[in-house]
C-alpha cells in the first residue's frame, strides 16, 4: 500500500478535482505485476491503468488500491466492475470514497461478485495525501491554507502599505511549487493595492488553470491591477457582497469589464457561503495568502485547516506591521505541528481540523 501511495503522487497537481490514486496488481507470488495511477482528471483511474499493465495476470491476483474503486459512471466509466471481470480475486483498499456516489459501493459492488475485500489499509496516510478531496466531498468547502510569511518578530511588513521582501529565495520557490499544486489563490483588496501581485505560479510548472480570488466587500480593487494581465494562466473571481455590487455598479463593471468575475457572499456565514461557491466551481484547495484581515477573518471563522508561516531569520522591528493577536501554532486548535528549514528560513507548518 505505501508503494501504490506513492504511485498516487504521481498525480499531484493535475488530478483535481478527482483524487490522486495509486493502484497495484500483486500475484500470487507476491510479484507486483500491473502498475498505475490516475494522471490527470477526465483520464483513466489507476485500476485501469494497473489492470491494462498486469494483463492475464490480474486473474487470481490481488489489487491494493489507495482509494475504493468507484461504481459511478463520470467522464470514464466504473471501476469496480472493471476489477471484477479482470477476475482479481482479492480487494485491498486504504480508505473509502468519501463521495457521495460511490461511499461504500465500490466495495459492495466487488464483495456482491464474491471478491475478498479489505479496507483501512493506511488510512489515515490516504486520507492525508487527498486532504483536499475529502473536505469537498465531507464539508461542502475546499481545504483551506492560510500562508504567511514573517519575520522574526512576527511581522508581515516593515510599515503599513510597505511591500516588504520578507523570505530568501528557497522559501519563495517552495512557496511557487505550491503554487503548481493548488486550485485556487485568495487574498483580500487590501493586498492587491499594496503590493499589486501578479497571483501567478512562476518558478514550478502548473498544468491547470490557477483560480485567482480577490475578497472584496468594497469593490477597490483596480480594474488595471496586473493580475488582469495575466487571465491567459487562470480566472480571476471578486468575492464581494450584494449590497457592494448594487451600490457600487460603476466599480463592478469596470472589474468585469477587465475580465473578472464576480461572487456575491452575504453574512451570515459570508466566507463559508463564498467557499461552497468555489467548491460547486471544482476548487477544492484554497491558499489564503493574505493579508493580515482575510487571514483573521478565515481564523476567527474557524476555516483554516492547515497554517503555513515561512519565518525569516531577522526582525522588523517595533514599527513593523503585526499579523494576528491571537496565538496560532500554540492554539489548542491544533492538532499537529511540524517545522523544516528552507533556506535560511523556517517553514513551521501546523493542522488544524485534519483529525476531524
Amino acid at each position: 500500500m505505501r508503494k501504490a501511495l506513492r504511485l498516487a503522487e504521481r498525480g499531484r497537481g493535475r488530478t483535481s478535482p478527482n483524487p490522486m490514486v495509486g493502484a497495484l496488481v500483486v500475484d500470487a507470488d507476491g510479484v507486483i505485476v500491473g502498475r498505475g495511477s490516475h494522471e490527470f482528471a477526465g483520464g483513466p483511474h489507476a485500476e485501469v491503468h494497473a489492470l491494462r499493465d498486469a494483463g492475464e495476470r490480474a486473474a487470481g491476483a490481488t489489487l491494493y488500491c489507495t482509494l475504493e474503486p468507484c461504481c459511478h459512471q463520470g467522464r470514464t466509466r466504473p471501476c469496480a466492475p472493471a476489477v471484477a471481470d479482470a477476475g482479481i480475486a482479492r480487494v485491498v483498499v486504504a480508505t473509502q470514497d468519501p463521495n457521495p456516489r460511490v461511499a461504500g459501493g465500490g466495495n459492495a459492488l466487488l464483495r456482491s461478485r464474491g471478491i475478498d475485500v479489505v479496507t483501512g489499509v493506511l488510512a489515515a496516510e490516504a486520507r492525508r495525501l487527498n486532504e483536499a478531496f475529502f473536505s469537498l466531498m465531507e464539508r461542502g468547502r475546499p481545504f483551506v491554507t492560510m500562508k504567511v510569511a514573517l519575520s522574526l518578530d512576527g511581522r508581515i511588513a516593515a510599515a503599513p502599505g510597505d511591500r516588504t521582501a520578507i523570505t530568501g529565495g528557497a522559501a519563495n520557490r517552495h512557496v511557487h511549487r505550491q503554487r503548481a499544486e493548488i486550485d485556487a489563490i485568495a487574498v483580500g483588496s487590501g493586498t492587491v493595492l499594496a503590493d499589486d501581485p501578479l497571483l501567478t505560479c512562476r518558478v514550478a510548472f502548473r498544468a491547470r488553470p490557477l483560480v485567482r480570488v480577490v475578497f472584496d466587500t468594497r469593490l477597490r480593487t483596480p480594474p488595471g491591477a496586473r493580475l488582469f494581465s495575466t487571465l491567459s494562466a487562470g480566472p480571476v473571481i471578486i468575492v464581494s457582497t450584494t449590497d457592494a455590487v448594487e451600490r457600487r455598479r460603476r466599480e463592478a463593471e469596470a472589474l468585469t469589464g477587465a475580465g473578472a468575475s464576480l461572487f456575491t457572499a452575504d453574512e451570515p456565514a459570508r466566507l463559508v457561503s463564498a467557499l461552497r461557491q468555489l467548491g460547486r466551481d471544482g476548487v477544492n484547495s484554497l491558499l489564503v495568502e493574505g493579508g493580515a484581515g482575510l487571514h483573521a477573518a478565515f481564523w476567527d471563522a474557524g476555516l483554516v485547516d492547515r497554517v503555513q508561516m515561512y519565518v525569516a531569520p531577522r526582525p522588523l522591528g517595533a514599527h513593523g506591521v503585526p499579523w494576528l493577536p491571537a496565538p496560532v501554532v500554540t492554539s489548542p486548535r491544533v492538532a499537529e505541528r511540524r517545522a523544516e528549514p528552507i533556506g535560511d528560513d523556517t517553514l513551521i507548518e501546523a493542522y488544524v481540523h485534519w483529525t476531524d
